[in-house]
């Protein structure tokens, strides 16, 4: 599967999702009025194609793209144990992981801390065994956090999450 092909399935295969481009990188964020405000506008995945935020998944040399998820926490704690915090050089988290890997889910190397993973270039396998499931489940985790976030403006009980 290639970065457009996973593009194409996020936004088939889940409602109520925008995503934006910016330099060949794709954002996806739920938002199914169409209406949050800049500042209220986090994703929930996004897939990366260049090295212009960072080279330590090396895609432009090797023509790749990564794909990054945020996780609930518990999520994240069941695959990896505690998020890192200790960082080197150039603010790239140290996990152990060599994150240039293909195919393989990894801690993300920058947001690990807030609960993000990311995998370089899944196959089709690893997609359907871990990507798949693993973006259901960021997408049920911001639809909670969008209604959360609606409730609390309309003074309603929150979901939990």
């Amino acid at each position: 599967m290639d970065a457009a092909e996973l593009k194409r399935y996020i936004e088939t295969n889940f409602e109520g999702v925008t995503s934006v481009e910016s330099s060949g990188d794709t954002f996806f964020t739920y938002d199914p009025d169409g209406d949050l405000p800049e500042q209220g506008w986090l994703p929930f995945a996004t897939i990366v194609t260049g090295d212009h935020y960072d080279e330590v998944s090396a895609l432009e040399e090797t023509g790749c793209y990564r794909l990054n998820i945020g996780l609930p926490k518990a999520a994240y704690l069941a695959r990896f144990g505690a998020a890192p915090t200790a960082r080197g050089e150039r603010g790239v988290l140290r996990t152990g992981f060599d994150y240039a890997t293909r195919d393989q889910l990894l801690p993300h190397p920058h947001y690990a801390s807030q609960y993000w993973v990311c995998v370089v270039s899944p196959s089709a396998r690893m997609f359907d065994a871990v990507v798949r499931p693993l973006l259901a489940q960021s997408y049920e985790f911001a639809a909670r956090k969008h209604a959360n976030r609606r409730a609390r403006r309309a003074g309603e009980p929150s979901q939990e999450g």
